[in-house]
Formats: structure tokens, C-alpha cells, sequence
């Protein structure tokens, strides 16, 4: 069942946002970016970790089937799908990993059994693949070629977001039963490099997720988290409208200023994150969808108009994360999870 009602959020505006996802999900249970678009496998985890929390149980289990069907036998997923076909056919390592955050979240929400064990084998497969595109430093190359040829780098984002899949998996392996050391140790070594050697990425300082994103992952806490968003405010955020997703542009977001909400909230500092919540409710359209972005001053929305099912998902997940009003609204707060100083051999 859906909350019956939360702070930041009304419970029937919720259920509307979520009704504007389901709208896109198709027949297969893949979910579409919009209308005619394409789909990737972390957006369609997101999305459907949207829907468990506004009480869509079936559909949200019907987008992790389509996880199941479409997984190739070494783990991984293509990078963009449309009905019916392959649109990009490269193997992005971050969307791979997403799905051990989204099974994890299903299993809190649910406690269902059933889901776990068809999904358990799905996520061994993903974390392997993912796990073999790690360096000896500890970074993880963003993607590879179809035809096998890995790219030459890492993203800080990426190896971020894949460092809290990693975690969520390791919960997993403990729920199952099935110790992953060699796990462990590849947590170890991302978390570290994450939060110790910004050289080892890619530069992409142009963009607001490589400022927040270790500190949504988890792999930058504490007091270093507070000064790490503190030292992108006034390049990313302009008051009282929300993050840019380039610092160079006065284009807002509605999916970046939600996930840095959720930064902000995971570092302790909920005043920000309610305010950076509430200055895309702007974006809501009639229907509950919420459209991508808006470019300010001329309040208008981009890209073309476009209203994505991932940024509605965003907001939901924000939402629960704010009004702790569901059993997984803390997981992208990084609660229950490890850091990397705290994983390791056990004596």
C-alpha cells in the first residue's frame, strides 16, 4: 500500500507521478524515458523503485522481469533499448550495477522471498560483469564496446553510483547466504579512490553530478561531506530554483536537484534539502509527470518540452527519502549500507 500521506508530498500527488511512469511501461514491462524514447536499464530501475513506493507492486515487478528476459548470459545490459530492439549497443558499467540498488530496495519494501531468489542470480551476473571492468587502483571503466573493447577511463558519477550498488549487493549476498569477499575487497578499493583520488576520473567538473554524487553514494560522509557540497553551492545552485546540471548554464533539473536533495539530506543538512525539494515542484505538469528542466530566466521548459519517467521517479524517491514514510526511504541515504572503512576480513 501507497503512504497514506507525507510532508513534502501528498500521498494523491504521489500516486499521480506514478501513474505518469506506468503510462510509459510497456507491454514487456521495460519502461520508456517518454513517450517514443528509448529506455536504460538504470532509469527503469529507478522507475520502478518509484512505483514500489507509491504502492505499484505489480507493475514495478513486472519492469524487473524484463531485467530477467533481457539480461545477456555475461551480466550485462545494452545501454539503450526501444520496443523492440537495441538502440545503443554499448555496455555502460553504472547501469549494469543499478539493478543490485533495485532489487535490494523491492526486498525492503516486500520481504518477498520469491523475488529475491529469481533475482539473486541477475545480480550475481551484473556485479561480476561490473566487477571485471575494475582497475588494479580501484576505479571502474565507465563502459565497453560491443565488440569487447573496453573505454580508457573511468567517471567520478559512475564509479560513485556503482560503489552503492556494490553495497546494496553485498546486503544481498548476506540475506542469501552467499559470502562475497571478493566483493568486499572491490568495495574497499572504490571507496577509496572515490574518496581519496579525484585524479583517477575522468574530468567532468562541469557537471553538478560529479560534485554530489560521492556524497549520495556514500563514499564520502561526515564532516568531508559537508564540505565537499558546500564547495559546489554557488557554482551548481541558483537560489531558490534548483541545481544546474552545468555549471555554465541556467538550466535546472528537476532529477539533479532531487538527487542533491538527497545528498544534502544524507550529510545531515535537511533544511537544504527540503529547499532544493521544493524549488522544482515548478516542474509538476497538470497530470502529476514532471517535465526535465526549465532554462531561467525564460521559464522555459527543455529539453523541447520533454516530461522523462526518470525524473518523475526522482522526485517519488525524494519524496519517501524526506518523509522516511516507507521501509526502503533511507537506502539512498546510504542507511543500513557499509562505507568502504568499515568492510574488510572479519576476525
Amino acid at each position: 500500500m501507497p503512504p497514506e500521506s507525507t510532508g513534502v508530498l501528498a500521498a494523491g500527488d504521489i500516486a499521480a507521478t506514478a501513474a505518469s511512469i506506468v503510462e510509459q511501461q510497456q507491454s514487456d514491462g521495460m519502461i520508456l524515458w517518454f513517450p517514443g524514447g528509448h529506455a536504460d536499464v538504470w532509469n527503469h530501475v529507478e522507475a520502478a523503485m518509484a512505483l514500489d513506493v507509491a504502492g505499484l507492486v505489480v507493475e514495478a515487478e513486472a519492469a524487473y522481469q524484463w531485467l530477467v528476459d533481457s539480461q545477456h548470459t555475461d551480466g550485462w545490459w545494452h545501454h539503450y533499448y526501444v520496443s523492440g530492439g537495441v538502440e545503443d549497443a554499448k555496455i555502460d558499467t553504472n547501469v549494469c550495477a543499478y539493478v543490485a540498488t533495485g532489487v535490494w530496495h523491492h526486498w525492503l519494501m516486500t520481504s518477498d522471498r520469491g523475488f529475491l531468489d529469481t533475482m539473486w542470480p541477475v545480480v550475481c551476473r551484473a556485479i561480476d560483469f561490473v566487477l571485471s571492468m575494475q582497475t588494479a587502483r580501484g576505479e571502474i571503466i565507465w563502459a565497453r564496446h560491443a565488440d569487447g573493447t573496453p573505454w580508457s577511463y573511468a567517471l567520478l558519477t559512475g564509479s560513485s553510483s556503482i560503489y552503492h550498488s556494490l553495497l546494496c549487493a553485498l546486503r544481498l549476498a548476506e540475506e542469501m547466504g552467499d559470502e562475497r569477499p571478493d566483493w568486499e575487497l572491490s568495495a574497499v578499493r572504490l571507496g577509496s579512490v572515490i574518496a581519496n583520488h579525484p585524479d583517477a576520473f575522468e574530468p567532468k567538473q562541469r557537471w553538478a553530478m560529479d560534485w554530489y554524487y560521492p556524497v549520495l553514494s556514500g563514499a564520502v560522509g561526515g564532516e568531508e561531506a559537508l564540505r565537499r557540497l558546500e564547495s559546489g553551492r554557488e557554482t551548481f545552485t541558483l537560489p531558490g530554483r534548483g541545481i544546474r546540471c552545468v555549471s555554465d548554464q541556467p538550466w535546472v533539473t528537476a532529477a539533479e536537484t532531487c538527487e542533491c536533495a538527497m545528498a544534502y539530506l544524507a550529510a545531515g543538512d535537511r533544511s537544504t534539502a527540503v529547499d532544493l525539494f521544493d524549488s522544482i515542484q515548478v516542474l509538476r505538469d497538470h497530470d502529476g509527470a514532471y517535465f526535465t528542466g526549465i532554462v531561467y530566466p525564460e521559464e522555459v521548459n527543455f529539453p523541447d518540452g520533454e516530461r522523462s519517467t526518470y525524473t518523475s521517479a526522482a522526485v517519488i524517491l525524494a519524496a519517501d527519502a524526506l518523509d522516511s514514510r516507507t521501509p526502503a526511504s533511507g537506502l539512498l541515504l546510504g542507511e543500513g549500507l557499509a562505507r568502504f572503512d568499515n568492510l574488510g576480513p572479519r576476525g
